[in-house]
């Protein structure tokens, strides 16, 4: 793996190659996203593909990847433009994409804005919240993680998004009747570090679950686009807004191992199953899944 820094004039953006250029065995290069995860998340999936030539990158503002835009937001369009300008610099013509969780919204809409640059997108898990029927009331839900954020600190917030993110079906009445979700259940720290700076708990990544996807120009590029789900994700918040993208997209979701982290290992404690999950994208990206 080599490191390489890419200085636009808004951010100073480190991406990982993983292989060679040009590619060794013809094909285009496999770029893995996140949003707001940085490269570090995507080192077990990446293992997994040792004969491809693998990219990471760490969004601006994240990891490695330094802003020079005064801006603390993450909006889908700068990351859009921030992996654009990844993928020309690799010289190496279109990619192949697996996008997930935030970075499949920021993939979205790299897709609709430059549709040359990605052969095949593999959409997993896009919180689209937007695209709901209970859309106001998952707005609220996600409301309540920010302000439990920054009422309490880190615990209190990750233990709020934990509750909402396990909630299946829409977020009804009995949703909002609950008590305020305990960090302890959850192995949280209850003490407050200060911190509000947090992409995922605080209001700062608001953009991308309030992305709307433009599905003209999705439906007009070249991309073939695939929006995966994982099978213990199904009636949770991030398998709905993927049923809503795909039919939008006039397809339904291509189910994967595991949940919304699947690919990650034991790093991070809550592990995935990379290892299937890698398997099973291998099959989707060469198109015999």
């Amino acid at each position: 793996m080599t490191a390489h820094v890419l200085e636009t004039d808004e951010a100073d953006l480190t991406y990982d190659l993983h292989g060679p250029l040009p590619t060794a065995d013809g094909r285009p290069p496999l770029m893995l996203i996140g949003q707001p995860m940085d490269a570090s998340g995507f080192r077990a999936l990446a293992s997994y593909f040792p004969d491809r030539t693998v990219v990471t990158y760490d969004p601006r503002g994240l990891g490695r990847s330094v802003r020079k835009d005064g801006r603390t937001e993450h909006l889908p369009a700068a990351q859009a433009a921030d992996v654009h300008a990844v993928i020309t610099a690799l010289g190496a013509g279109p990619v192949e994409m697996f996008a997930s969780s935030g970075g499949a919204i920021g993939a979205l809409a790299l897709v609709a804005t430059h549709p040359r640059d990605v052969t095949t997108l593999v959409a997993h898990e896009p919180p689209l919240i937007a695209l709901l029927p209970d859309a106001a009331a998952a707005q609220r839900a996600r409301a309540g993680v920010r302000d439990a954020y920054e009422a309490k600190g880190f615990g209190a917030g990750m233990a709020a998004f934990i509750t909402m993110t396990s909630w299946s079906g829409e977020f009804t009445d009995e949703y909002f009747a609950q008590p305020p979700a305990d960090p302890a259940m959850f192995g949280l720290p209850a003490e407050d570090d200060g911190a509000r700076t947090d992409p995922l708990l605080s209001d700062t990544s608001w953009a991308f679950s309030d992305y709307r996807p433009d599905i003209a120009a999705l439906t007009a590029a070249p991309t073939r686009i695939v929006v995966a789900v994982g099978e213990e994700s199904l009636g949770l918040e991030t398998a709905r807004t993927s049923d809503a993208a795909a039919t939008l997209l006039g397809q339904r979701v291509t189910v994967f191992p595991s949940h919304h982290g699947g690919f990650i290992d034991g790093e991070f404690g809550y592990a995935g199953q990379p290892e299937a999950f890698a398997a099973k994208l291998r099959e989707v990206l060469d198109g015999t899944a």
